[in-house]
């Protein structure tokens, strides 16, 4: 019988596929932004994305950094924005960019709870935009805490998110466990005293994620078995 009472599932690459979803996304983005070609291709480089081959690179601040972090990145190329209102953009765009499951997600979830688990989501991501891709999958009602960067818990890979919601939950931090598609989801998990589990539906390969994991698993299909033997 498993001793896990709970799952904290990072958002982008792991509930929902990273290159699908945000690689033609990110392209679109920055041409609608800049005002060249030339331009674009410049703020491509500055957060890791070549926007000729629509590819986010190993590193890039993107795929596990926040929309800060992010507008930071652009903003020295972009004079007439300020940091904030960079956030503000990229937040408002990000909420309608079209998600990729990874599987189908409300049977997914429900086969988790009934397993008399509770689950959230901590994601680098802003909460609000968090929130619309959960609902527009149809499955924000699954969970019992969601959390972006800009909740008030900081962001992975410090640990305040993972023990808000060990709080919130009312389970102690070595009943839960974190899956996520990068360092930043596992070593938060890590500095949270929770296990954590990596997935390779993000831009990590298995030999980048495996020394900060309990186990990698190819997708979060796999999880269920994986929960009921540990």
């Amino acid at each position: 019988m498993t001793s896990l009472k709970a799952v904290i599932f990072d958002k982008d690459g792991t509930l929902f596929d990273f290159s699908t979803t945000w690689e033609a996304w990110a392209a679109a983005f920055l041409r609608r932004i800049a005002t060249s070609d030339v331009q674009a291709d410049a703020l491509g480089r500055r957060v890791g994305f070549d926007i000729h081959r629509q590819k986010f690179l190993q590193g890039s601040i993107a795929i596990a950094g926040t929309p800060m972090e992010v507008a930071q990145a652009l903003a020295p190329l972009l004079p007439d924005l300020t940091t904030d209102a960079l956030v503000a953009i990229l937040n408002e765009e990000a909420a309608s960019a079209p998600q990729a499951e990874v599987l189908p997600l409300p049977p997914f979830l429900d086969r988790l709870r009934g397993m008399a688990l509770k689950l959230g989501v901590v994601t680098n991501d802003a909460e609000t935009p968090a929130r619309a891709h959960l609902a527009a999958a149809n499955v924000a009602d699954s969970f019992d805490f969601i959390a972006g960067f800009d909740s008030g818990f900081g962001a992975k890979p410090a640990p305040g998110q993972l023990l808000a919601c060990a709080r919130a939950m009312d389970i102690a931090p070595e009943h839960i466990v974190m899956v996520g598609d990068s360092t930043h989801d596992l070593i938060a998990a890590q500095r949270a005293g929770m296990r954590g589990v990596g997935v390779l539906t993000g831009l990590a390969d298995y030999e980048t994620l495996a020394p900060y994991a309990d186990d990698v698993l190819p997708d979060i299909s796999a999880l269920p078995g994986w929960i009921s033997s540990h």
